[in-house]
């Protein structure tokens, strides 16, 4: 019998009412969404729920939750979902976590807050690592060392500090992380809603806690909260994948045992909030004038009708997923604002439909909330058009079969999906997992007018709504905390301000100094030897086709995939930028067949989806080279393969440019997303910006998708009445010199059968060879300098960038494994446990390049001078062989991860357009297995080459950039 087929039916030694290590069987269902069985389980000793998705994925995975709705804004689960990870009665270590991320052969571990819930979830193709991962996650939750060490909670939740000058200041992880989170004014915006809807239950706070309410919280009210929630019977675990279940729930079973009696009260409540239709409340929030924005709120019902929730998503996918959707195209012409958009907060015990509308002009606030409730009174009224429906509907079925969880592996999202329904009902734990019978349940209401009835009760008669203005000031919570701090020294004695001192001190003692040998080895380890040997990796073919063709035939369940990669070398750098500009508007305009409002229908109708992107390809021999492509991407179903073959070439051979309204439109949509990325993702986009200080690729990347495009959008949009009437015949111009048959390279991932039917139907894509002769682009050299861009923010993002060094003769396999060593050790060390960041890391490119990166960093120049000790850090490592070998195993686990078809196309692509030599992957690994302590010591010579160029980037406040001693080149104001 074949893995798949063990599943394909009950096992009988599993039925209900057998018991197994302690846990009886309640309930046995098939699962066909995941081509196996759910076995629902109670442990008999405590109380715990446990659940089994049984299937062949070797990419397994375990999950303990616990239901912790916060009673208030100070974020207490939020840091304990952080403190539990520091060290527990079995693992006596500072740092477990961080000991697991550098050694084991995880494919995912990680710790998350919700709203009311937190969840330990990890996995692994590994058995063993498996079971090591659980014992060090059962043992963190259940025998944590924060009752034994308070500073565990003063280094992750908060704490005073006080400056040479006795001035005062909060620190702390979570503390940080949170000044960054709600310097977002979506994450404002969406948790003001949350309060005004919910100002009875645990929505009606932050879960991840308020920096004005986190100095609030008390240690002894964090342990209360430890011990009253992290109790078995509150617990629910899940287990995933093709496991040997008898032996993991006597691994489980043992651990539960002995788990912990505290004698603690009850958790907190989660009871549904009683409607209420809360009055407009407008809230003022430091950030720029151009993030002020509205949002609306309905509740939609409880998580108990999942067929709802879905109707809810597929509702406002027909309604605003689009800018020609209804209710988004009534919106952006009654020009309210820069954009609008639409969502479904789900995975809570009442879900909501969220209406936003962001960059506010003069009478928004007075109009939206009527402009959006008449317009879906009319189409309740006048019916939803069928056509926006039924395509709404086959996206979010084609979503759904595809299973592509962004990243997660299955059994982490399924874990995820789980609980979706199994927090508010234990006889819910499978109706987020399910989709199959709600799907045609929908599909039935088509015709029976059950959209149109959703969209009034949700919207038009909605008992439970709400509506939130951000309206922008000067101060803010900034000059609050300034004011409170002030206070609270003008209060204190020297001798209270030298306690401070002082307790600062001890805790960075605490934090300095170093594990136990005898603490470390408790950890649980695997060798070199546990390795296996990877899965081969199926080759990528070149067949015969109408325009060059790579062939990828992958198992993909019946979905084909696409990319078409224009090569740009034929176009001059000025050209790079609206290029950019090519990708933004194309899939979202009128073409020669459809009009713009058609087009969106016949994409979602008819394909997973059509996007269009820039990549450039760089050599890692030479920093000069730059590829820039187009990329065009699209998949779709087998039996609509036809569409795959003629809808794209559509959409980059005849679209027209001229309707400039909405041009406008998606351009300033454009623009605010990017804002968005620069508040939320610093980090990512100051990295970006750093190797364009080195790579002539990575300037070109900055022209046409980077921080330089954004300045030449912004610049656009600023000149638009001058600049709009060249537009339209620019841009079909440069379409005309990009889409061409001697130009492009596809690569198609999916049955042989299919790409046949593709090449049949599609030809040569409509497109004819390029009047262009030859390559002219010529990429500027790129320049080091130290830059600051400015963001509204109360924490920084802050990177140094490192040019190619003489001194570097490290492997790329051991820049990989000195990578974790920089990552998880000192930099994890110095920058988040001492220095506050939330996050941070050193990443070394396979060109030579390498950079420190900081994410919600309260400091600047003190990041730096950290950065400056990599080197000698480096140098002096002394980790045992024990350690290393820990490395070398993570590092090839990494490199070994499964990834979806569709992923391991692109990264097959991607290298072959880089220029990698066949069989580059083997090498690196190769190169990784054989790391000593020498090869990573070595490689300090190149962090400490004075001769190598470097460059500063930094994304933060004005306060902060205005503060540093850094001799900056260029500060520029990003968002206005």
């Amino acid at each position: 019998m074949s893995q798949k087929n063990r599943f394909a039916a009950p096992d009988p030694a599993l039925a209900t009412g057998t018991t197994h290590a302690g846990f009886t069987v309640t309930r046995v269902e098939a699962l066909p969404e995941i081509s196996g069985q759910a076995y629902l389980m109670r442990h008999d000793a405590t109380g715990a729920r446990a659940l089994w998705l049984a299937c062949a994925d070797t990419n397994r995975a375990f999950a303990i939750s616990f239901k912790t709705p916060p009673a208030d804004d100070t974020g207490v689960f939020h840091i304990l979902e952080h403190s539990v990870l520091c060290g527990s009665e079995r693992y006596p270590v500072k740092e477990p976590f961080v000991n697991l991320l550098k050694t084991s052969m995880q494919t995912f571990l990680n710790a998350m807050t919700f709203p009311d819930k937190t969840m330990y979830p990890v996995a692994s193709t590994n058995v063993a690592d498996l079971e090591n991962l659980m014992g060090v996650y059962l043992d963190a939750v259940l025998h944590p060392a924060i009752y034994d060490r308070p500073r565990i909670f003063e280094q992750e939740g908060w704490h005073l500090e006080a400056d040479a000058d006795r001035a005062l200041s909060y620190n702390g992880v979570v503390f940080n992380e949170m000044k960054g989170a709600l310097s977002d004014p979506d994450d404002v915006l969406y948790q003001e809603l949350g309060r005004a809807l919910f100002p009875d239950t645990c929505y009606g706070h932050e879960s991840g806690g308020n920096p004005r309410a986190i100095p609030t919280l008390t240690y002894e009210a964090f342990l209360d909260s430890h011990a009253r929630h992290y109790a078995l019977a509150n617990s629910y675990t899940v287990l995933y994948g093709d496991l040997d279940i008898d032996r993991e729930l006597a691994f489980i079973d043992e651990r539960f045992r002995g788990a912990a009696e505290r004698g603690a009260g009850a958790p907190n409540p989660l009871a549904p909030q009683a409607p209420v239709r809360a009055e407009r409340r407008v809230v003022p929030m430091a950030t720029a004038p151009s993030n002020s924005s509205i949002g609306l709120a309905y509740v939609l019902g409880t998580a108990a009708d999942r067929t709802r929730v879905l109707a809810t998503d597929v509702l406002l996918d027909a309604l605003c997923g689009s800018n020609e959707a209804p209710l988004k195209r009534a919106v952006l012409d009654a020009g309210l604002a820069d954009d609008f958009s639409a969502m479904l907060a789900d995975g809570v015990l009442q879900p909501q439909a969220l209406f936003f509308l962001r960059g506010l002009r003069p009478g928004a606030g007075e109009r939206f909330r009527a402009l959006v409730e008449s317009t879906c009174a009319e189409l309740a009224e006048d019916g939803i058009p069928r056509a926006k429906l039924e395509a709404a509907l086959a996206q979010a079925e084609f979503n759904l079969r595809e299973g592509d969880w962004g990243g997660y592996p299955d059994g982490i999202a399924l874990s995820m999906l789980a609980m979706s329904g199994w927090l508010y009902d234990d006889d819910r734990p499978l109706d987020y997992l399910r989709y199959e019978d709600a799907l045609a349940e929908l599909k039935r209401g088509l015709d029976e007018g059950y959209f149109e009835r959703l969209l009034r009760e949700l919207v038009c008669e909605s008992a439970h709504c709400a509506e939130v203005e951000i309206a922008p000031v000067e101060g803010g919570d900034a000059a609050e905390e300034e004011a409170e701090l002030a206070a609270l020294r003008a209060g204190m004695s020297e001798q209270d301000v030298e306690a401070v001192r002082a307790e600062v001190a001890a805790l960075r003692e605490e934090q300095e100094a170093p594990d136990a040998p005898e603490a470390l080895a408790t950890l649980p380890r695997l060798g070199v030897a546990d390795v296996e040997p990877p899965a081969p990796e199926p080759a990528a073919l070149e067949t015969d086709a109408p325009l060059p063709c790579i062939a990828h035939e992958l198992d993909t369940h019946g979905i084909a995939y696409v990319y078409h990669y224009f090569d740009l070398r034929r176009l001059d750098f000025d050209d790079l930028p609206y290029v950019g500009v090519l990708t933004d508007l194309l899939g979202k305009l009128d073409t020669e067949w459809h009009t713009a409002s058609d087009l969106d229908t016949a994409i979602e109708t008819n394909l997973g989806g059509l996007g269009f992107f820039t990549e450039t390809y760089a050599r890692d021999t030479d920093l000069a080279y730059a590829a820039p492509t187009l990329v065009v991407g699209a998949s779709a179903l087998s039996e609509k393969v036809d569409a795959l073959a003629t809808l794209p070439s559509e959409v980059w051979g005849t679209t027209r440019f001229d309707d400039l309204a909405r041009v406008r439109d998606i351009l300033t949509q454009r623009r605010v997303a990017l804002e968005q990325y620069f508040v939320s993702s610093g980090h990512t986009a100051a990295a970006a910006r750093a190797n364009a200080y080195f790579s002539s690729a990575a300037v070109a990347s900055s022209a046409m998708a980077g921080l330089d495009y954004y300045l030449f959008l912004r610049e656009l949009l600023d000149g638009w009445e001058e600049r709009a009437s060249a537009l339209p015949e620019r841009l079909s111009a440069l379409a005309a010199r990009v889409f061409t048959a001697d130009a492009v390279t596809v690569s198609f991932t999916g049955t042989a059968e299919d790409r046949e039917r593709f090449w049949a139907t599609g030809g040569t894509l409509g497109l004819a060879p390029s009047e262009d002769a030859g390559q002219r682009l010529v990429v500027p050299a790129p320049v080091p300098r130290n830059e600051a861009f400015l963001i509204p923010s109360d924490v920084s993002y802050v990177v140094r960038g490192n040019g190619r060094s003489e001194a570097d003769a490290g492997t790329i396999g051991c820049w990989q494994v000195a990578t974790r060593a920089l990552s998880y050790d000192y930099l994890w060390n110095e920058v988040r446990v001492k220095g506050g960041a939330y996050g941070c890391g050193f990443r070394r490119t396979s060109e030579g390049l390498s950079g420190f990166w900081s994410f919600r960093d309260p400091s600047v120049d003190a990041t730096l001078a950290r950065y400056d000790g990599a080197a000698a850090w480096l140098a002096a490592w002394d980790g045992s062989p024990e350690e290393l070998e820990g490395y070398v195993v993570a590092t090839v686990a990494a490199h070994d991860a499964p990834v979806k078809p569709r992923q391991l196309a692109r990264r097959q692509d991607v290298a072959r357009f880089g220029g990698k030599p066949a069989g580059w992957r083997d090498a690196v690994r190769a190169e990784e297995l054989a790391t000593t302590p020498d090869d990573v010591r070595a490689l300090a010579a190149a962090l400490a080459d004075e001769r190598a160029a470097r460059g500063v980037c930094v994304f933060g406040g004005r306060d902060a950039v205005e503060a540093s001693d850094v001799a900056f080149d260029a500060v520029t104001e990003l968002v206005r």
